[in-house]
């Protein structure tokens, strides 16, 4: 199953090939295929966080923000540092994460009941 974000809707993101407390607007639509998604976790923001752009201005995450955060398999990491001579290495999965704004919940809400209709709750 794919999902597909679309431009300008409000939703902020972040994933792992931007520096440390970095987000951005979705600016382009685009696709994730959730079959790659090796860990899905749905959170709330419970105090005000400082982000920023790719600009480094200032953006503030209000509490109550929803976050959908998407860990990828394996087979979609990269290598971050060697350890030691020969002893291997560090491996990063790519993740993302969608930062929806309490005024955003109704995206957030629909994306996240397509998501629950490929769980099977015990």
């Amino acid at each position: 199953m794919f999902i597909k974000i679309k431009k300008n809707c409000g939703i902020y993101m972040e994933h792992n090939g931007m520096e440390k407390n970095h987000i951005m607007p979705v600016t382009s639509n685009f696709l994730i295929n959730l079959g790659h998604a090796a860990e899905i976790s749905f959170y709330t923001i419970k105090e005000t966080k400082i982000r920023y752009d790719l600009e480094n201005h200032q953006i503030t995450v209000p509490p109550h923000t929803r976050v959908i955060h998407l860990q990828m398999a394996y087979r979609y990491s990269s290598t971050k540092e060697q350890i030691g001579d020969s002893k291997g290495s560090i491996v990063e999965r790519n993740f993302y994460k969608f930062y929806f704004k309490p005024e955003e919940m109704g995206q957030y809400e629909e994306l996240r009941m397509h998501i629950e209709k490929h769980v099977l709750n015990l």
